[in-house]
C-alpha cells in the first residue's frame, strides 16, 4: 500500500507514551506522508513490532492476553468497555454515522456537515493521544459567534427559537435528530472528563462537543428561516 499524509494521520499509534507509526515492508510512503512524519517526530517502527505482547491494567497489574471484555484506552493500556472515556468514543462514533446520514439528506448544509464530521473525528484522536483539540473557526465561526447565533437566532435571522414538528420536512428533521445524537454525546463527554470534583480535566473537548450540538441547532434554523429553495 501506498500510505498518503492523509492515510499516515489516521493510522497513527501510541506507544510508550510516544506517536508511531507502524509501516510494513512491502509498503510506502509519499513524500507528504514522510515529510509529515519527520516534521512531526513520529518514529516509523517496523510493522512486525506493532503486536503488543503484555497488555498494561490501570491498576498496574498485567495481562498477556486481552479479554473480550476490555478493549485499548490508548497505547498497551486496557480498560473495560464500560469504561466513561470508551463509552464517549461510542456516542461519538453515533455522531459520526448519523452527521454523514444528514449528508445524504440534507445536500443545502453538506459542506457545513463535512466540517463537524471532520471535528468529529478529530475528537476521538485528541483523547486517543492525549492531544489538544486545534483551536480553529468551525463552519466560519468563532466560539463567541456561535454562542450568539445559538442564544439569539431571532437576531441574526429573523427566526426565533422552535420546537420542531413533523411538517417541517426531512432536512428539519434530520438536522434535529443529529443534534440530539450531539448532546448525548455531549453528556456522554461530561462524565468521561469531569473528575469527581467537578473538575474538567478535559475542557477543550467538552468545549468542542457544545460548539457540535449549538452548530447543528444554527443550521436548524438557517432552514426553517429561509426554506430550502434559498439555500442552493
Amino acid at each position: 500500500m501506498l500510505y498518503t499524509e492523509q492515510n499516515v494521520r489516521d493510522n497513527i499509534r501510541n506507544r510508550d507514551g510516544k506517536r508511531v507509526f507502524f509501516l510494513s515492508k512491502a509498503d510506502q510512503l509519499t513524500s507528504g506522508a514522510r515529510d509529515y512524519l519527520r516534521r512531526e517526530r513520529i518514529e516509523i517502527r517496523s510493522a512486525e513490532t506493532a503486536k503488543i505482547e503484555v497488555y498494561r491494567l490501570p491498576d498496574g497489574s498485567t495481562l498477556t492476553e486481552k479479554p473480550e471484555h476490555m478493549t485499548h484506552l490508548h497505547g498497551d493500556v486496557l480498560v473495560r468497555k464500560t469504561h466513561p472515556r470508551i463509552a464517549f468514543r461510542g456516542a461519538v462514533d453515533l455522531l459520526e454515522a448519523d452527521l454523514m446520514l444528514c449528508q445524504l439528506n440534507v445536500p443545502a448544509f453538506r459542506k457545513e456537515l463535512g466540517e463537524i464530521l471532520t471535528l468529529a473525528r478529530m475528537l476521538i484522536r485528541c483523547d486517543v493521544m492525549n492531544e489538544p483539540v486545534p483551536g480553529r473557526e468551525l463552519c466560519g465561526l468563532k466560539e463567541e459567534q456561535i454562542r450568539q447565533q445559538s442564544h439569539r437566532p431571532q437576531e441574526f435571522f429573523g427566526q426565533p427559537h422552535f420546537m420542531p414538528e413533523y411538517t417541517d420536512g426531512p432536512e428539519i428533521l434530520h438536522l434535529n435528530r443529529c443534534r440530539c445524537i450531539a448532546r448525548s454525546a455531549e453528556l456522554a463527554a461530561c462524565r468521561a472528563f469531569v473528575d469527581g470534583d467537578g473538575v474538567a480535566v478535559r475542557p477543550d473537548i467538552l468545549q468542542a462537543m457544545n460548539r457540535i450540538s449549538s452548530l447543528l441547532y444554527i443550521l436548524m434554523i438557517r432552514y426553517k428561516a429561509k426554506g430550502q429553495q434559498n439555500l442552493y
